[in-house]
């Protein structure tokens, strides 16, 4: 995306000073668990970092050989379902992501378009799951954890009908709201280059 689009997702002042364009990546700020802001409404317009890990970090996507990401067929309909996001929740905007061995990393941008129809994570969840359901999980329309429910259950439901894995995620997942340019340009560096520095990263297992 353009900095001009982002600067305007995020309503900040055109820039004026060209800023450095490979920030360091500072990982007590943008990869710390993640603590849900409290009264912070999820399904308003911005940008937010999504990470979502696999359970007992297993490398269920791939491996990464030569600094370069291989998805075996798991990773493929991960990178597929993720890509498919905007066709059920069509307000929200893919950016950067990655799959990676053991967890996931995207930016989405959420609009505040409300003419849109969002199809939501209930339309994919198993009827089985649906009756597991626990009041606590029911998640606001159009926000962030409706659309990491949606995600998640369209993955597990492919293992469960192809391998034997049962749980595939971690429950949960990690989320940063981006307010600002840099930090919108330094998790997108990030999120491009985790293969290349995936043995240096937080969530690395062997």
């Amino acid at each position: 995306m353009s900095d001009s689009g982002v600067r305007a997702i995020l309503n900040l002042p055109t820039k004026r000073n060209k800023m450095n364009n490979n920030p360091k990546y500072n990982p007590n700020i943008h990869h710390r668990r993640s603590i849900r802001l409290k009264g912070y409404d999820y399904s308003q317009a911005g940008l937010y970092f999504i990470t979502i890990c696999i359970q007992d970090r297993k490398h269920l996507f791939g491996n990464v050989v030569n600094a370069e990401m291989i998805l075996n067929d798991a990773g493929k309909i991960a990178n597929d379902c993720w890509l498919d996001i905007p066709n059920y929740f069509p307000n929200a905007n893919l950016h950067e992501h990655i799959i990676m061995p053991n967890h996931l990393h995207g930016i989405i941008e959420l609009t505040n378009d409300v003419n849109v129809v969002v199809v939501g994570a209930e339309n994919f969840l198993p009827l089985q799951q649906q009756q597991q359901q626990n009041s606590f999980q029911k998640m606001i329309p159009r926000s962030i954890g409706s659309i990491v429910k949606g995600f998640k259950i369209g993955v597990t439901k492919w293992f469960r009908q192809n391998t034997h894995v049962e749980t595939v995620w971690q429950r949960n997942y990690h989320e940063h709201i981006i307010r600002d340019e840099k930090s919108y340009e330094t998790i997108s560096n990030y999120i491009i280059n985790n293969p290349a520095k995936w043995t240096g990263d937080k969530f690395f297992t062997k």
